[in-house]
């Protein structure tokens, strides 16, 4: 069974070393993970790996690795291309590792 998805406005932004990487006026968010829309992350931080994760009510994750500020981060963001029913509304977001990424939202 999926968990709660909730849609949330205001402004949310994710950086490395001072970098933004990501910032979106609205996002999803579950389990205490804020998921940005694919359009607001900013594509050339980011490089797809082979990693997969499998979460049993929102399926496969992909990940990325992020090079900006001075620094690679291997497998510090996620996301879920074909999620599973439950989790429909976080197709291609993507959240963050929380000591890879500072992320703030109000």
């Amino acid at each position: 069974m999926g968990k709660s998805v909730v849609s949330k406005s205001g402004l949310a932004t994710a950086r490395v070393n001072g970098t933004v990487i990501a910032e979106a006026n609205s996002w999803m968010e579950t389990e205490g993970n804020i998921y940005f829309p694919p359009e607001s992350i900013k594509s050339e931080f980011f490089t797809g790996t082979s990693q997969h994760t499998f979460c049993p009510w929102k399926g496969d994750a992909s990940y990325y690795s992020i090079n900006a500020g001075g620094q690679q981060f291997d497998n510090a963001a996620w996301y879920y291309p074909q999620p599973l029913e439950g989790a429909a509304d976080l197709r291609d977001h993507v959240a963050f590792y929380k000591n890879k990424v500072e992320i703030s939202a109000n």
